[in-house]
């Protein structure tokens, strides 16, 4: 497919009141798909928001480059073809809905009353365009951003946050909204720490930390590497702490003659089940539990910092007991 997104090396740095040089953004190379949801991901203070800044044309890179659909980053004609929400957007309050959309058409030379109309029910706000914005609710209002970023009809969009601090329900309308892009072919950039609702929707992802791309790829690949619990009865303890020897990569839990093992699901279990049946065991049971986004993240943010390392390994060993 062709690139929605594509950075080479991609810079931005900025000097210290001490004249130190710091790369915000540090040979950034990042690939979007045209027609994907594709999630950004990193904490606090990991580029993201530079990194937007500079696709969009707001800011410039140091060095590198940067396209956005076929185009360099800053070209005046990719800004008729593309949308961002921010994550606090600002509004009127005085001013209703269709107010609003009314506003933000005159911006792009658009009077079409109908189409304002036909974005308020498709954020299903149609029954609401005579409120004021001061009326609606947090849900309201970033749907209403949703349906204001529409009016260009743009090929790609950048949501920041766009589900930040919603209600479950307004969650789940913001993400068929976001789901629904996707099938209209529209390209789809989300900044998100909702690690639960990027992984509902987003095909591919990317990790952002210290200004550098830590993991990017399709969801379901990087999400490879999940744990299989098998839980036992019946052991002697010996038997049971032959696993640390013969699988190393394997959590080893045993009290009371009841083995709880955990192993990565990559391992074939059926040679542990047969051993622990030859020995009388009793096996309770067999859970698989795939990896998370979340777990990923930790993974990933804790390589690059030695003390989330530790306090990872730590909060791993207390579960596994």
């Amino acid at each position: 497919m062709a690139a929605a997104i594509e950075t080479i090396n991609l810079t931005k740095t900025y000097k210290t009141r001490g004249g130190a040089r710091v790369d915000v953004v540090d040979n950034l190379d990042l690939h979007v798909e045209e027609g994907e949801i594709f999630g950004f991901l990193g904490p606090n203070g990991a580029g993201k928001t530079t990194t937007i800044k500079m696709l969009l044309g707001i800011i410039y890179p140091t060095s590198g480059e940067g396209f956005v659909l076929g185009k360099e980053i800053g070209d005046m004609d990719v800004h008729r073809l593309i949308s961002y929400l921010p994550e606090k957007p600002y509004y009127y309050e005085h001013m209703t809905g269709m107010e609003i959309l009314r506003f933000y058409a005159s911006l792009f030379g658009i009077k079409d009353d109908e189409k304002c109309q036909r974005l308020l029910e498709k954020v299903n706000l149609a029954s609401d365009a005579t409120k004021t914005i001061s009326q609606y609710s947090k849900g309201m209002q970033q749907r209403i951003g949703l349906a204001q970023s529409l009016l260009n009809d743009p090929k790609l969009l950048f949501l920041d946050e766009p589900t930040g601090g919603l209600d479950p329900i307004a969650h789940i309308e913001i993400r068929d909204l976001i789901l629904q892009f996707r099938e209209e072919g529209k390209t789809c950039f989300i900044s998100s720490h909702e690690l639960s609702d990027v992984e509902r929707i987003c095909d591919r992802v990317a990790i952002i930390n210290k200004g550098r791309i830590a993991a990017q790829g399709p969801l379901d690949e990087l999400l490879k590497g999940g744990r299989i619990e098998i839980t036992a009865n019946g052991l002697e303890e010996p038997f049971a702490h032959s696993f640390r020897d013969t699988l190393p990569s394997a959590i080893v839990s045993f009290s009371h003659g009841r083995l709880i093992l955990d192993v990565p699901d990559e391992i074939d279990i059926n040679p542990i089940l047969d051993a622990i049946r030859d020995k009388n065991g009793q096996v309770a049971s067999v859970i698989p539990r795939r990896k998370r986004l979340e777990d990923l993240f930790v993974e990933t943010i804790s390589e690059d910092d030695p003390k989330r390392a530790r306090e990872d390994a730590a909060r791993k060993k207390e579960e596994s007991k």
